[in-house]
């Protein structure tokens, strides 16, 4: 089991980290594409907004049929079209083609969090998630943050168009991994399937007061049926998980194009300055999921809450400082990262797990990544029209960063408050 455990975390993990690299690249020459082709900033966030759309559209078809064909199937499928898709984005001339290839990559980007997440809930039970979903998580901030280098390097190296295809590569490689050593449950491999060990304690047990639904089953097949108060649960995380994406693609998404425009540096320099927001989330998820276990006794939603009230105590001090020069704006933005990317991981992950349970983990968290989506859509189109009606300022910007942070903090506050009456357990 261990031995096993192992090769499909390692897998998922590398899974995850592959999806970033075809789609990562946009963000990275969007200001040296946009320079060459003669697209504006709106039309930029166009193109991009209909990836998001897809993905947001594509993140609920994930969530529903996941659980019928399997997240082996669904992954291995999803990363081979994402390759195809961003090879043939590099050779795209026309706002047509690239508006058509976006809608693709998003559509079967899509097959990854959910199926990814559904995977590694078969393999570990409640108790370990916390810790374990901590470091596994690290897997969107270091797709992230490597995707981001490499397409970087290309682009000062080759141009805009070759950091598509090195990303593509990238992902083929990671797609042999998946193939050899990613399981959807260990009873694919003649292991019997993961019990928590707390299930086995006697009611009277005094160790099962530290976690009074540690004993319910997690079957992994069967149908998913949830009451109406897992339905409210699952839409408070999904409606906070939208004002966390909103901030975390607007920052993935302009920061690179903020540097280069705002701050004069060159599309290189800005696309490895930027990746400071996701090195900086990297820290703050390992943590949170070792201190959500340690000292929060497995309540993601009250650690979340804690860490989403200083991702809004950062975004102020992004919003007041972070218009004075490229290193207050580096500096702020890796504060960011840092606390905001805790309560995306927690709550996306282990939080995700815990409520849908077995194969209904794949169910949640595809709903829970298809409202957040919506965020992204939003900031897109948003923020691309806001920054040309406002002549290339970035202040206004960064105040609607701070509104998505207010929102999420509302309804993670929320649900903690529900905890506490007994109306939902993250």
């Amino acid at each position: 089991m261990r031995a096993w455990r192992w090769k499909v975390s390692l897998a998922t993990w590398l899974c995850y980290v592959g999806y970033y690299f075809p789609r990562k690249p946009f963000s990275i020459v969007k200001g040296d594409l946009g320079t060459a082709l003669h697209f504006d900033s709106e039309m930029l966030a166009w193109i991009w907004t209909t990836y998001l759309i897809a993905y947001t559209i594509g993140q609920f078809v994930s969530g529903a049929v996941g659980p019928r064909f399997g997240p082996r199937l669904m992954l291995l499928v999803g990363m081979g079209v994402c390759a195809v898709t961003a090879v043939a984005t590099s050779f795209a001339n026309q706002f047509a083609w690239f508006v058509t290839l976006m809608a693709v990559l998003g559509l079967f980007q899509a097959t990854g969090w959910s199926n990814a997440v559904g995977t590694m809930a078969a393999w570990f039970h409640r108790g370990e998630r916390g810790t374990v979903m901590g470091v596994w998580s690290t897997c969107f901030q270091v797709g992230n943050v490597a995707a981001a280098v490499l397409a970087s390097w290309v682009l000062g190296w080759a141009g805009f168009r070759a950091p598509f295809t090195a990303g593509a590569l990238a992902m083929m490689v990671v797609w042999v991994v998946v193939y050899f050593y990613q399981r959807n449950r260990p009873e694919d491999v003649g292991l019997p399937p993961v019990r928590d060990p707390a299930a086995a304690r006697p009611a009277s047990d005094p160790a099962t007061s530290v976690d009074p639904t540690a004993s319910r089953a997690e079957p992994s097949d069967g149908p998913v049926r949830w009451d109406t108060s897992t339905w409210i649960t699952v839409l408070l995380v999904g409606v906070a998980y939208f004002g966390m994406k909103f901030i975390r693609y607007a920052l993935d998404s302009w920061a690179p194009y903020f540097l280069k425009l705002n701050f004069g540096l060159s599309g290189e320099k800005a696309g490895y300055v930027s990746t400071l927001f996701g090195i900086a989330g990297i820290v703050g998820v390992v943590a949170s999921g070792w201190v959500s276990d340690r000292w929060f006794g497995g309540r993601r939603a009250l650690l979340s809450f804690v860490m989403i009230l200083a991702t809004l105590a950062a975004t102020l001090a992004m919003f007041t400082v972070g218009t004075t020069g490229v290193v207050a704006f580096s500096a702020t933005i890796a504060l960011v990262g840092f606390a905001l990317h805790g309560p995306d991981a927690l709550l996306t992950g282990a939080g995700a797990m815990d409520i849908g349970k077995g194969l209904g983990a794949v169910r949640a968290a595809g709903i829970i990544s298809g409202i957040g989506s919506a965020g992204s859509v939003v900031q897109e189109i948003f923020i691309g029209k806001l920054y040309k009606s406002s002549g290339g300022d970035i202040a206004p910007v960064l105040v609607s960063l701070f509104g998505a942070a207010l929102l999420a903090t509302v309804c993670i506050g929320t649900i903690v408050w529900r905890n506490r009456r007994g109306l939902s357990d993250v």
